[in-house]
């Protein structure tokens, strides 16, 4: 089992930001008991919708995606990669599968690394070289050794109940009814708090995630030896879905959150409202790695 060395820096910026997140959630949560209103029940259909999507996650994406799960004998080679990275990063080997579509793309999902699933496009096997293709499936296995669902799921709960909040005010009675001029003023401020929360939370999730590509990037280069492998691989992958239909693009753009490289359509979107660092940044960051590796 190969070991993951720490950046300190950027496992510096994973923890300012996670502090920042818990000290957002710590402010709503005193908010909302102050105002002494009950949002038990929200909370509860939150909690089961994450939970859901906590333990469901490998089967929602794979259905979502249509992709099909492939046995050795249908993939021998991929399964080889799989299997040989897993035991480099010292997890179990997830199970594999593929997405019929020509956007060469892979990502990886699943609650646990004993409940994980890598997956790859069809567009991906045909555009990559196999080294390359076995630098994209070392970045998808990093991101299952990190158990990065779980922490961007966890991440992502309070901001949930803050998005419900502001999206469904009315719904809960806030507005309307016999309230007093007390209640619905304390029922105003918890939407104000809310928005705001929502807000500050949309990009902090999203320099988390940015975050966590970073570190998935990372474990690449170590378990491969060779992070211009996965610059290689990135770049081909990024100049192919510049090249794919608009049409096509919007049709993945929901899962752009699991790819190793958003499928964007038009413009790029800045990186502050990406959940994935730009290209030229993170050839920069392997570069850096490759320089260190070699020194």
């Amino acid at each position: 089992m190969k070991r993951f060395p720490v950046d300190y820096g950027l496992t510096a910026r994973m923890f300012l930001t996670m502090f920042l997140l818990a000290a957002l959630y710590l402010f709503f949560g005193v908010v909302l008991w102050k105002a002494g209103m009950s949002f038990s029940g929200l909370v509860l259909v939150v909690g089961i919708m994450l939970l859901a999507q906590y333990y469901l996650s490998d089967r929602l994406v794979l259905m979502s995606t249509g992709a099909k799960e492939v046995s050795r004998e249908e993939a021998p080679e991929l399964h080889s990669i799989v299997e040989r990275l897993a035991a480099m990063a010292g997890i179990p080997k997830p199970r594999v599968a593929i997405v019929p579509t020509m956007i060469p793309n892979a990502f990886a999902t699943g609650r646990s690394p004993s409940h994980a699933v890598v997956a790859v496009t069809t567009g991906l096997l045909h555009r990559l070289e196999t080294p390359e293709i076995e630098a994209v499936l070392a970045h998808e296995i990093s991101h299952i050794k990190h158990r990065d669902v779980a922490v961007m799921t966890i991440a992502s709960f309070f901001a949930t109940v803050a998005s419900f909040i502001v999206q469904h005010f009315y719904f809960w009675g806030f507005g309307y009814g016999d309230h007093d001029r007390e209640e619905r003023g304390g029922a105003f401020l918890v939407y104000l708090v809310s928005l705001l929360v929502w807000i500050i939370s949309f990009f902090l999730i999203r320099a988390l995630s940015r975050y966590r590509e970073f570190a998935a990037d990372r474990g690449a280069a170590i378990l491969t030896g060779a992070p211009s492998l996965l610059s290689s691989a990135l770049i081909k992958i990024s100049t192919a879905i510049q090249r794919i239909p608009t049409q096509d693009l919007r049709q993945a753009e929901t899962l752009n959150a699991f790819f190793i490289i958003p499928a964007l359509s038009g413009d790029a979107i800045a990186e502050l409202f990406s959940t994935h660092p730009s290209l030229e940044r993170r050839l920069a960051y392997l570069r850096e790695l490759e320089r260190q590796m070699r020194s």
